[in-house]
């Protein structure tokens, strides 16, 4: 059985992943950065494999400075102790669901990616920050269905 998770810690770690989220909505990149740590590890599958902060924010920015509205939704945050962690240590694993509307510049044609990150979150000085996060894309939609999309390598 799983050990329970406090919960402040809980909450503080769902508040992360809003930031993430938040982050890039608002084009907050200080924000963006803060959720993660200086050496953290970010693999997005198909979109990409991201080594530092500095290098997964500039990709971000990058990626969503062009486009229009964006809406990425985070939810069903479940927060367990990683196995051989010791309770009340400073490291966690979560999972949490993601529905992401991205729209281009023009607000006309965008895609609607969901799936989930699973995180290894830990906790230094300055709050909990993710060390490493793994994207598994479930399903993306284009709209209208007629949109293409490339994929950028990394």
């Amino acid at each position: 059985m799983t050990e329970a998770i406090d919960r402040e810690v809980r909450q503080d770690v769902a508040e992360v992943l809003v930031c993430y989220a938040t982050g890039i909505d608002r084009r907050d990149w200080v924000l963006f950065r803060s959720c993660f740590t200086d050496d953290c590890e970010a693999d997005y599958g198909t979109i990409g494999v991201w080594h530092g902060a500095d290098e997964i924010t500039a990709r971000m920015r990058e990626t969503h400075e062009s486009c229009g509205h964006t809406m990425h939704r985070i939810s069903n945050e479940s927060v367990t102790m990683p196995s051989g962690a010791r309770r009340g240590g400073e490291r966690v694993a979560a999972r949490s669901y993601v529905d992401a509307i991205v729209m281009f510049g023009d607000n006309k044609a965008g895609t609607r990616a969901t799936g989930f990150y699973d995180d290894d979150l830990v906790a230094p000085t300055d709050g909990w920050k993710i060390a490493k996060r793994r994207f598994t894309m479930v399903m993306l939609q284009l709209y209208p269905e007629s949109t293409t999309l490339e994929l950028g390598e990394n």
